[in-house]
């Protein structure tokens, strides 16, 4: 029976075996994406679902293939959950792979569509070629997604190319598995090879290689992590890896038996991987970094922070809520509609929101905005304007702030302008300089409460311990209340931490607080901020590798280290 026939009952199942590449899930191809945005269940290893769940539909099944080792049942993370009926199926050390297609197979019997998930690409998965026999057996439809081989991700991530201009001979070996031929066919070659085995049998691996023929001074990249941002790479010989990895501390291990990408060979590139090593370079590489905003006023912002390496926690410190009276927003709301207004300011991304709630309480849409002049404080306020269907009239072209805004309003005209009166909806702790500036233009302004700024609640115990002990490597303040709020939900980062302020009002509230102020934004925007703890980054990466020091993180430094004050 060929994959696409189907025998009643299996109309609607469907199982599309997807390669979750190597770790990074930015990775995941275009046709990927797609695929979990409308699957039903999710099946895979624990690390891959990591990956790929973020791109899945809310309300995802997700089946886990790591068996408990007591019961043989697979713990999915998700509910209906499905259980191992064939128990004899498992062997001794050996992943079970009719339980694995148990799994697939009962999911798509009910009609779902299903991801099964594998690390890499499926065509090189152990059991996805099995898995797939079986679906064929019983009818069921699949597809294949390829990913981004592991063995070919990882050395790219790594700094290290397979080839060189000479077409250099590449082979690829699992140690885990590789025969003795297998060791002796590779170590005749003089080509380069990739070895896929683990942390704690590299140096077997390398030892392998050299009683096959390869000399001991061959050049050797061991990979761990590879493509997340918490890979790291050693590079030394087949006859020193082992002391490198020895005083590097990395073994003995209790994670020794992490899968491990180890690249040998002389035109490897290893010798150039200084150059070459475009990931772990980057300036923020491996960086916790707090976000103490909204999560939807952090999304850019860490976005930015990924593209340098980091890792952004977005801790929330204030919340959102309606004005205690909320008259004054209804009948300005209402006048929008019977022209009282000429413009309408939006300083924020949560008085846009204010005011779309309020327009769907009362039925209304964009087109309420007809014959309104809109404008907004900056790009991230103008975006949710767009996403309500608003496109603003005016955007400040330089500073993106109060002041910039005011900076390119025109003045009030009573030639050109019927009506002189502007709606600021905004929050309950805002500033005068917009009210104020605007006055002076000539125009009139109803300044109204859209909502209230209260402080969020403390985050998780796990975080609080990590702010006050030092487990973050830095800290992004974007105004002071966002210092005084965390500060006061979780307390005061550790000395270690480096401190990044917005502008020079935020630095003071810092400093107020017993904070030492690292790095100062030269303009107050979110994206100069970022980049200017990029900068100092980098700065700190180029000082230790000039001094012949190890490129550490701040949070790495021992308890007690004396903190250098920038002067960034």
């Amino acid at each position: 029976m060929s994959p696409t026939t189907l025998p009643a009952g299996l109309e609607h199942g469907h199982v599309t075996f997807l390669g979750a590449g190597p770790g990074d899930p930015g990775l995941l191809t275009l046709r990927a994406v797609e695929a979990l945005a409308n699957a039903d269940v999710l099946v895979g290893e624990h690390e891959v679902l990591d990956v790929v769940r973020t791109h899945a539909r809310a309300g995802v099944t997700e089946l886990n293939t790591d068996t408990d080792p007591s019961t043989g049942a697979y713990p999915g993370a998700g509910t209906p959950q499905l259980t191992v009926v064939d128990g004899e199926s498992t062997t001794a050390g050996v992943p079970a792979l009719r339980d694995a297609a148990h799994l697939v197979m009962e999911a798509a019997r009910g009609g779902k569509r299903v991801v099964r998930a594998v690390s890499g690409d499926p065509g090189l998965d152990a059991y996805a070629a099995g898995e797939m026999l079986a679906c064929a057996a019983e009818g069921v439809p699949f597809e294949v997604v390829p990913g981004v081989a592991t063995a070919v991700g990882v050395p790219a991530y790594a700094g290290v190319p397979l080839r060189d201009a000479q077409g250099t001979d590449v082979r690829f070996v699992d140690a885990r598995t590789a025969s003795d031929r297998c060791w002796t066919e590779v170590g005749a070659s003089d080509g380069t090879v990739v070895v896929s085995t683990t942390l704690d049998s590299v140096a077997a691996a390398a030892g392998e290689l050299v009683a096959a023929g390869r000399k001991p001074d061959t050049p050797m990249t061991v990979t761990v992590a590879g493509t997340t941002t918490r890979q790291r790479t050693w590079t030394a010989t087949l006859g020193s890896i082992a002391q490198t990895l020895k005083q590097a501390k990395v073994l003995p291990s209790p994670e020794g038996g992490r899968a491990v990408i180890a690249v040998v060979g002389e035109r490897s590139a290893a010798a150039q991987r200084d150059q070459l090593s475009w990931f772990e370079n980057k300036p923020l590489f491996g960086w916790k970094v707090l976000v103490p905003r909204t999560k939807e006023q952090a999304a850019s912002l860490s976005d930015q922070l990924r593209s340098y390496g980091a890792v952004p926690h977005e801790v929330p410190t204030i919340a959102v809520e309606p004005p205690r009276t909320p008259q004054q927003m209804e009948r300005a709301v209402k006048g929008l509609v019977t022209g009282r207004y000429e413009w309408i300011a939006f300083t924020s991304v949560n008085a846009v929101r204010a005011v779309r709630e309020k327009f769907e309480e009362y039925g209304l849409d964009a087109r309420a905005f007809a014959g309104i002049k809109v404008a907004a404080v900056g790009e991230q306020t103008a975006k949710a304007l767009v996403a309500f269907g608003v496109k603003p009239d005016l955007v400040p072209s330089g500073e993106q702030s109060a002041a910039g805004l005011l900076e390119d309003w025109p003045p009030y005209d009573p030639v050109f302008d019927p009506i002189d009166r502007v709606f600021l909806p905004r929050a309950d702790i805002a500033t005068e300089t917009l009210v104020a500036g605007l006055i002076e233009l000539g125009w009139e302004v109803d300044d109204v409460t859209a909502y209230r700024t209260v402080r969020a609640s403390p985050p998780p115990a796990e975080t609080r311990e990590a702010i006050k002990g030092g487990g973050f490597d830095a800290v992004l303040f974007t105004s002071s209340s966002t210092v005084r709020n965390l500060v006061g939900i979780a307390g005061k980062p550790h000395n270690v931490t480096v401190i990044a302020c917005i502008g020079p009002a935020t630095a003071k509230t810092a400093e107020e607080h017993g904070l030492r102020v690292d790095v100062m934004a030269p303009e107050p925007s979110v994206h100069k901020l970022a980049e200017a703890l990029a900068d100092f980054g980098l700065k700190r990466r180029a000082a230790a590798l000039a001094a012949g020091d190890p490129v550490t993180r701040p949070s790495e430094r021992r308890p007690g280290a004396r903190r250098r004050r920038s002067t960034t």
